[in-house]
């Protein structure tokens, strides 16, 4: 018997992985169905690790615009198996097309359109999947491929928009750290060779420059070292979740930056869970797959709290209201989603709003931040001059004093 590993969604919306054995796919989906399991991806355990590589990741804008294609070829009565293939041909990314000549050749063979695309995770992540199996349940697969179109591209702009407020400060710390090192190595030791000539006591600015410039020289190796072990070091200690809580934590609550933060994931997270229950996902399934997209792990862990909440009786709003990072207006509209019986429907309003807002907050922090850190480059290129000129500024008043 040959081994198979699995991954299957089982009863209550849990998620199941593991191996089974048998002769064929075709036996272990029968025993796998046995089990109470719908089978999501299933691959031989010799090929999992190069099913788990088929294609490689695809950027938005390609899987955008294969979705859309795919919705308006579905409505127009092309059979799935024929729009797979023809967008396979027109695609211009290498990972895409592999990925659908591949589901293709699945779905030629029997297997469901959602169960195909489950094997490609790298291209078509767990959201993706959930939805497109909820259109093949309920029969209308073209309106929400329409749906996840327009999710995938206002959520990149979301993304987008907060990454290049972030970009910017960024940028420009990188500009004045290049600025102050080649001051240091270049223009520092020039000044340095006249002032030893003078012969006087440098003052205490010139002093402390001067010595920067000595320590860069004689020990770069170090410094640089130094940096960029603690650069790999935030970075490793950000993957753990202590390190999460910690960084996400203390950004959210910076001034401007924390509130765009804020807003961003919870935009994502209600235009996410207004698509999953607008397609038919269980409210279980999609808390669990809206608490991945925000971008925040505090976000996150209230999100699945909450979760948690409900799989004990409470309703959405109960829980939410008590988390410190979830707006009062956002738990007041959910709760009359809630009580009106169109959840999915105010939570797409409150996702609106708060992709504004996102808007709003990051012309503000660029307009903010533009002047801040042009004077922040300033002082420090000023503050170079004004200790390289103080020595020749005093030389001049002793001269004219004599």
């Amino acid at each position: 018997m040959a081994k198979f590993v699995f991954e299957a969604k089982g009863p209550g919306g849990r998620d199941f992985k593991g191996e089974i054995e048998a002769n064929n796919e075709a036996e272990a989906r029968v025993k796998l169905r046995a089990q109470r399991l719908m089978p999501l991806r299933l691959v031989a355990k010799s090929k999992a690790q190069g099913a788990r590589k088929t294609g490689g990741s695809v950027n938005y804008k390609d899987l955008q615009i294969f979705t859309r294609q795919l919705a308006t070829l579905l409505s127009s009565g092309v059979p799935i198996l024929q729009s797979m293939e023809t967008l396979a041909d027109g695609s211009r990314s290498p990972g895409l097309t592999n990925a659908l000549r591949d589901i293709a050749d699945e779905v030629s063979r029997g297997k469901r359109f959602g169960e195909a695309l489950a094997q490609h995770p790298r291209v078509f992540d767990r959201f993706y999947v959930n939805m497109v199996m909820a259109g093949e349940e309920s029969g209308n697969i073209d309106s929400i491929l329409g749906r996840l179109a327009q999710y995938i591209e206002k959520n990149a702009k979301i993304k987008s928009k907060i990454k290049g407020a972030m970009v910017y400060p960024i940028a420009i710390m990188g500009v004045a750290a290049l600025v102050v090192a080649g001051l240091l190595i270049f223009v520092i030791p020039k000044f340095k060779e006249m002032f030893e000539a003078s012969g006087n006591e440098l003052p205490a600015m010139t002093q402390l420059v001067v010595t920067m410039s000595e320590a860069l020289m004689a020990y770069w190796y170090l410094i640089f070292g130094g940096i960029f072990a603690a650069i790999y070091g935030i970075i490793a200690f950000y993957k753990t979740p202590a390190g999460k809580d910690m960084f996400d934590g203390v950004l959210i609550d910076v001034p401007l930056i924390g509130s765009l933060i804020q807003k961003g994931g919870v935009a994502r997270f209600t235009r996410t869970l207004s698509t999953l229950l607008g397609s038919g996902v269980g409210i279980m399934e999609a808390l669990d797959i809206s608490a991945k997209v925000v971008g925040n792990h505090l976000l996150e862990k209230a999100i699945l709290r909450a979760k948690d909440a409900i799989s004990e009786g409470k309703s959405l709003t109960v829980p939410l209201a008590k988390e410190k990072y979830i707006p009062h207006m956002v738990t007041q509209m959910i709760g009359v989603g809630e009580q009106t019986g169109a959840l999915d429907t105010m939570l797409g309003k409150v996702a609106d709003f708060y992709e504004d807002e996102v808007d709003v907050a990051v012309n503000a922090l660029t307009s903010m931040m533009e002047p801040i850190m042009m004077v922040f480059l300033g002082g420090i290129v000023a503050f170079f001059v004004v200790a390289m000129y103080l020595p020749i500024f005093n030389l001049a008043g002793a001269a004219s004093a004599g």
